[in-house]
């Protein structure tokens, strides 16, 4: 499968990448993103997350005997409004906060300490979000307290499903991504919660992709993604090869259906989103490569 590059959003890097080697898996491999001798086992399956955020994702599928590339292709950098925080924490009163990944949830407690710790209730997509908050719910204080978790960690149904705790209006603070789509303040609001959004962060693609890891990662039957963000980057980086058509395996809907936009076919993803979920898909993916794993 070709991809036009008109379709991607994202400007291709500079680098001139080599083509991908025919049908098979490459000689070269590696685990955690070097390039290794041809001795080594090639890898199975490439992650993509940020910098430093792929080894749980990594340590997972190392039960399962599977050997990961990693390949970070984006990164995250402040939002519009990330300096609005906390002065917003520190003269508003908010009944909940709505927090919708790990990232967000990060950014969040650093713009919440530097308010001076106000209470908070905190409403959280899934449980990988809410282990961001672990240590701050540990202090004494007890002003953060993670409430809230809707019965599929997805954004639409946290907004279907977020109690109402007055029957005044009920004031939401949605941190959010800047590449967030409205179906959370839009599915609030229509319920008539009052929602204040703000972009505290982003993400962009990473424009120093080492050639050397991205020529076995070409040929790699499976790349896992976290984020439409994370597709679109790899996408651009396809499209200067043709007829790319392996896998890719997502970590829940979201993603998955922005895959389907992209036209892709061999797509995979857990009905519940998660690490667990996600491994399963990558082990399904492998599995139609005709790889027991």
């Amino acid at each position: 499968m070709a991809f036009s590059s008109s379709l991607l959003p994202f400007p291709p890097p500079s680098t001139t990448f080599p083509r991908a080697r025919p049908a098979g898996r490459g000689r070269a491999g590696a685990t955690t993103g070097r390039f290794m001798a041809c001795s080594s086992p090639p890898p199975d399956v490439v992650v993509t997350r940020e910098r430093g955020k792929n080894a749980k994702l990594i340590a997972a599928l190392e039960k399962h005997n599977i050997k990961t590339l990693e390949l970070p292709l984006i990164k995250h950098i402040e939002g519009p409004d990330t300096d609005r925080l906390t002065a917003v924490l520190r003269d508003e009163k908010f009944d909940w906060i709505t927090i919708t990944s790990p990232e967000a949830a990060s950014v969040f407690l650093e713009g919440w300490m530097a308010a001076g710790s106000p209470k908070v209730r905190i409403a959280v997509v899934g449980a990988g979000t809410a282990r961001i908050f672990d240590e701050a719910m540990q202090s004494d204080d007890r002003s953060l307290e993670v409430a809230f978790s809707p019965s599929k960690a997805m954004g639409k149904v946290l907004a279907s499903e977020l109690p109402r705790t007055t029957e005044t209006t009920c004031k939401v603070l949605y941190p959010a991504s800047s590449r967030a789509g409205h179906e959370i303040q839009n599915g609030l609001s229509d319920r008539g919660f009052k929602v204040t959004r703000l972009n505290t962060y982003t993400t962009v693609p990473v424009q120093d992709v080492d050639p050397l890891i991205l020529k076995p990662a070409l040929s790699v039957p499976v790349v896992a993604v976290a984020s439409p963000s994370a597709l679109r980057a790899w996408l651009n980086l396809v499209s200067h090869v043709d007829n790319w058509g392996n896998s890719i395996a997502c970590i829940g809907e979201t993603t998955a259906s922005a895959a389907k936009k992209f036209g892709l076919k061999n797509i995979y993803y857990p009905t519940t989103p998660g690490l667990d979920g996600w491994v399963e898909s990558i082990l399904e993916a492998l599995r139609a490569h005709g790889q027991s794993k």
